[in-house]
């Protein structure tokens, strides 16, 4: 059964682009994505009992296994859910065939990262993944596209021959590449024999999560003119789960040399700099980058906390899926609006709760998510990953958010003001409306029902204390208030922020980055 949902989106994505007819052809991938996801919920459904497996070319450990347990169905399902958000969104204003070629290609190398067990499979669906989404940013074949797709087609190259030498690694010492048996065959070998394999693999899931210093590629990617807004929302909505997922795979596999102190210490610095670097900017589109870096290092270093009942990391598992419906919900919107007033510039953008009063509800919808407001879906996991969170981490997470709150408090001016006289609006486009809507209303639904779904989803039985809760929303209607207090007085004209704005690291820098962040995880194994 697994391999239907590897092999079912290959063979619908050459069907697309051989079809003649392009309304035909934008018809099935509807149809089709909506059958995956169907069958997805099918797969949830069945693992909650089970883990499914399937084995191809049935040669024992030789083989190649696909397997299918809590964690990974639940991936498998939240991704073909966002593609097919994404899709509807895309049904009217892409008419080519070759999209959805590329648009199926890149669901199934992710679905195939979320269930495979083999190193060398992860390898090839990764390859496959990188030349789709490099091909979509180059899409429009605009000069800046086409520099920054060649940018993240060569970086990850580059970095990919790190996984490809900790693989080879990990071959040598085991004589296998299925994670399960590597990884109990790792776990009787010394420490000192682990940490070359393990720094090299975890420094390319390091780039795949986007954590300080390897972040430079996503706001390229996104700031791109070529890229449309359903690529962004599945690149910063699902796209980069696929590398946090990596990250809770290979930690597990290399548990007895897997460091949390680092990277938890490198999730808080990312999320610290996401932040900053969010703030700076002015381009719609780069804000909402730069809050998927911050949001990561906050998923990245929940993983990391030492937190023995499990909430933080219960927190950042259920953070993964609100950010990747509320963030889809905020870069599909931003596509409407680039498309209404011709610009990305936020100092631009004004008046768009009277101009786009639908988009906006959604939009609204999916800000109140993502910065915590009481029974909105990051209130949930922002609850749990505080409840993991002791002491001086505690606070550091209440800055966090702070943060967070902050840049959206400054993304939120477009809805207020007189909207420019250059902003044209044509009839609404259901098409994009639906998936908005939809993805409005589950920022909300994650919330109302978020303790719920943690144990659905993940099998976690973490209860909400109503007092603790109460006290965190105390702590964010604190912090919305100095929030705004930090946007009006320094953040709206901070001529320091306008020179971090641009700071961006070049080729060279971004290769660089590769090895000083290799270097930096070697020396923490070697001394903690």
């Amino acid at each position: 059964m697994l391999t239907f949902f590897v092999i079912v989106p290959i063979l619908i994505a050459v069907f697309l682009y051989l079809v003649p007819y392009t309304k035909f052809a934008r018809a099935v991938a509807i149809i089709a994505q909506a059958g995956l996801t169907v069958a997805a919920g099918y797969l949830f459904m069945l693992t909650r009992e089970q883990t499914v497996t399937t084995a191809i070319g049935d040669y024992g450990i030789l083989g190649i296994t696909l397997w299918a347990d809590e964690l990974s169905a639940a991936f498998v399902l939240l991704g073909v859910f966002i593609f097919l958000m994404a899709a509807v969104y895309s049904y009217r204003n892409t008419k080519s065939n070759l999209f959805w070629f590329l648009f199926f290609i890149w669901e199934a190398a992710l679905i195939g990262i979320f269930l495979t067990g083999d190193m060398f499979n992860m390898f090839v669906l990764v390859e496959v993944g990188t030349v789709a989404v490099s091909i979509l940013i180059m899409y429009n074949r605009k000069s800046r596209s086409m520099y920054d797709g060649m940018i993240y087609l060569m970086i990850n190259v580059i970095v990919v021959q790190f996984y490809l030498l900790g693989m080879g690694y990990v071959y040598r010492l085991t004589g296998v590449l299925d994670m399960t048996v590597a990884g109990e065959a790792l776990s009787t070998l010394d420490r000192e024999q682990l940490i070359l394999p393990y720094a090299l693999v975890m420094t390319f899931v390091g780039l795949k999560c986007a954590v300080l210093p390897l972040f430079s590629w996503l706001p390229k990617a996104h700031g791109t003119p070529g890229a449309s807004a359903a690529v962004s929302a599945v690149l910063s909505g699902l796209h980069i789960k696929t590398g946090v997922y990596m990250f809770l795979r290979f930690q597990q596999m290399f548990e007895g040399v897997a460091s949390t102190e680092f990277f938890m210490t490198v999730g808080i610095l990312t999320a610290i700099v996401g932040v900053v670097m969010s703030l700076a900017q002015t381009n719609i589109k780069l804000i909402l980058a730069y809050s998927t870096v911050a949001q990561v290092g906050l998923i990245i270093a929940g993983f990391s906390f030492d937190d023995y009942y499990g909430y933080s990391f219960a927190g950042s598992l259920y953070h993964m899926v609100t950010h990747a419906i509320f963030k889809a919900a905020l870069f599909l919107g931003t596509g409407v609006l680039i498309q209404t007033y011709g610009t990305k510039d936020i100092r631009k953008i004004r008046g768009i709760g009277k101009l786009l009063p639908g988009t906006s509800f959604a939009k609204a919808l999916a800000i109140l998510g993502i910065i915590g407001m009481p029974l909105f879906s990051g209130s949930v996991s922002k609850y749990f990953l505080g409840q993991g969170a002791v002491g001086f981490l505690n606070i550091v997470m209440i800055l966090i958010n702070l943060g967070t709150i902050t840049i959206f408090i400054k993304y939120s001016s477009m809805f207020f003001g007189k909207p420019s006289e250059e902003a044209t609006v044509t009839r609404s486009d259901w098409w994009q409306q639906v998936p908005l809507f939809i993805l409005g209303g589950m920022c909300l639904a994650l919330g109302i029902f978020g303790e719920n779904l943690i144990y659905h989803m993940f099998n976690m039985d973490k209860a909400i204390d109503l007092l603790g809760y109460l006290e965190k929303s105390g702590i964010f209607v604190v912090s919305a208030v100095v929030g705004f207090c930090i946007y009006k007085y320094w953040a709206k004209d901070s001529a320091w922020l306008d020179k971090v704005k641009r700071f961006e690291l070049s080729f060279k820098g971004m290769v660089a980055a590769m090895g000083v962040f290799f270097g930096a995880l070697v020396i923490a194994l070697l001394v903690l």
